[in-house]
């Protein structure tokens, strides 16, 4: 009964050609799940399945556009096709690596525009494509992944910031709508991880924030795997509608 393991679950992963979300697809099939490792990076997709396959595990590549219904649409029908169902997705797809530190006024429409595409529309047009193939199946577990820099409003951030709160505002509502589908729908809320991403945003990458934390050491990806899993086991099975902050201590809410 208390078990995180994951035989005979499907995982669909979304932004995992690289970063978290790769961390996420390797962890999942280490963990015992079937993961179809879909991004827009059909060479990033790749190179996950490719590492998965090397340890021992199972994977599939898909190519999604996350901001186009068919393309989302196409995904579910693969996911459908190859896997054979759905019982687990993590939207994790989101534009952070090259973003611009910009004062809310400075902030280009177009950039704010594409952020908002990605990271909040994204999310709604996985989510609705997959559903129904989870519905089918007889429910799952859905995880958004969101950001703790909500909760601490980093400044000249907004964009970033305004479309990871919108998922967890997003996800409270998911968890109310699907629950009947015994879907059940939480949060994960990395704190400042040492990505790829996140070394090229700034100089002191490395040290940053570490001093505000309970625990005082930078975070890897790998820190966050298991909190991705939690959510998704059946150990999480009577939790949704709940956000989950992994950033060792550095806010408490």
């Amino acid at each position: 009964m208390f078990d995180l393991d994951l035989k005979g679950k499907r995982a669909v992963i979304t932004g995992a050609a690289g970063g978290l979300g790769r961390a996420f697809a390797e962890g999942f099939a280490k963990a015992g799940a079937e993961v179809l490792v879909a991004d827009i990076n059909a060479g990033g997709c790749a190179e996950t399945v490719a590492l998965i396959e090397a340890a021992g595990g199972k994977a599939h590549a898909a190519t999604v556009d996350v901001t186009d219904s068919e393309s989302c649409l196409a995904l579910a029908r693969t996911a459908d096709e190859v896997l054979g169902g759905v019982d687990i997705l993590v939207n994790n797809a989101a534009i952070y690596a090259g973003l611009e530190r910009r004062a809310l006024e400075e902030i280009d429409e177009a950039v704010w525009d594409k952020v908002m595409a990605v990271n909040v529309k994204g999310v709604w047009q996985v989510s609705r494509a997959l559903t129904p193939v989870m519905r089918a199946g007889g429910g799952g577990a859905i995880v958004n992944v969101s950001s703790a820099t909500v909760f601490s409003g980093s400044p000249q951030w907004l964009h970033y910031v305004a479309s990871k709160g919108a998922v967890i505002a997003m996800s409270r509502a998911m968890a109310r709508e699907l629950g009947d589908d015994n879907i059940r729908v939480n949060v994960l809320a990395p704190g400042f991880t040492l990505t790829e991403a996140s070394l090229g945003l700034m100089e002191d990458a490395t040290s940053y924030g570490v001093t505000r934390g309970a625990l005082k050491r930078a975070a890897g990806a790998e820190d966050m795997v298991g909190g991705a899993l939690y959510l998704a086991s059946p150990l999480a099975g009577f939790v949704t509608g709940q956000t989950l902050i992994v950033d060792g201590g550095r806010q408490f809410n």
